[in-house]
């Protein structure tokens, strides 16, 4: 089980320096022995690994959002689609702007951020602000939001958390979203937010497809999409061995349970904005307005785990996330 305590002594200046990290964030105890996670920066992405290993990186100038790619799993291979990074086998190639793991929305003062496309809106990673190795990794980053006529849209600040216990690896997420030139609504669409692409296996549908979707509330498969759950876990082989990537919406987030945009071919999304889609309400339902000067922050874990949801232990996993 993961250990409850307050963030370890080598996150203290990040926690000090940047507000949306305040608080315990747990799952390491002061005198924690796990892995030693380096925090690599590169030109124009920057490196996570374990023991010298590859977990993922950060790359932010490739592409009209930073995305993390690779994404290795519990069993070193890695759970994500290549393409369009790369060529992969068996791989559909559909939906380029799918790439990897990534962070974004397709509605955002009418400009859409989630595709590609010179009208399109843009993320650009303006300042890294903190990095961190240890016992736990930290990439903290300012992004902002650009229309397609270059104007600032708003501010984001972002942390990604990386650590492991035992066999199984996280992926902690918070994201601040500031309104710095105006009112900023997020629309009512289906076409979001945070998001993974996960490897052709462990898609339900396809033709080398084995995967299953399972949410907190007992939806399966399709019946997952559009709705409300506190987690929802997609699991499937990779290279002969069951892994699966949970991802928890945490209780403090606007509109806490959240929708999921959960695809049988793949996609994997938690998305708290897109009511008309998946509840078939009036268009603008889910519109979700910060006001000037305001900010709102969204916080999620992903967690890599072998074997299925029952066998990880997802829901006593998610409890503890959720008491932080």
């Amino acid at each position: 089980m993961i250990r409850k305590s307050c963030i370890s002594k080598v996150l203290l200046p990040l926690v000090a320096g940047f507000g949306i990290l305040g608080g315990c964030m747990s799952a390491w105890s002061e005198n924690a022995v796990g892995p030693e996670v380096a925090v690599i920066p590169m030109d124009g992405k920057i490196r996570v690994e374990l023991n010298g290993e590859l977990f993922t990186e950060y790359i932010y100038t490739e592409a009209q959002r930073p995305y993390l790619y690779p994404v290795i799993g519990p069993t070193g291979a890695p759970i994500t689609r290549n393409w369009p990074m790369k060529e992969g086998e068996n791989e559909k190639k559909d939906h380029g702007h799918h790439k990897s793991l990534w962070f974004t929305h397709g509605d955002v003062n009418g400009i859409d951020f989630w595709t590609d496309g010179d009208d399109k809106g843009r993320i650009e990673t303006a300042k890294i602000l903190k990095l961190v190795s240890g016992e736990t990794g930290v990439i903290q980053v300012r992004n902002n939001w650009v229309g397609p006529d270059g104007g600032l849209v708003l501010v984001e600040d972002r942390a990604m958390r990386f650590f492991t216990e035992g066999d199984s690896k996280y992926i902690d997420f918070k994201i601040s979203v500031r309104a710095t030139e105006g009112d900023v609504v997020f629309g009512d669409t289906k076409e979001g937010s945070m998001a993974i692409r996960l490897a052709p296996t462990m898609r339900v549908d396809g033709p080398v497809a084995q995967g299953h979707i399972l949410n907190s509330e007992g939806n399966q498969g399709k019946d997952a999409w559009g709705k409300r759950a506190k987690w929802c876990d997609y699991y499937g082989p990779v290279e002969g061995e069951t892994v699966g990537v949970a991802i928890f919406d945490h209780p403090g987030n606007p509109r806490h349970p959240t929708w999921w945009h959960v695809r049988n071919y793949g996609l994997f999304a938690a998305n708290a904005f897109g009511v008309h889609n998946f509840e078939g309400k009036p268009e603008g339902t889910g519109d979700f307005e910060v006001s000037e000067g305001e900010s709102a922050t969204f916080s999620y874990r992903f967690y890599l785990h072998k074997g299925d949801t029952a066998s990880a232990g997802v829901e006593g996993r998610y409890n503890e996330f959720a008491a932080d």
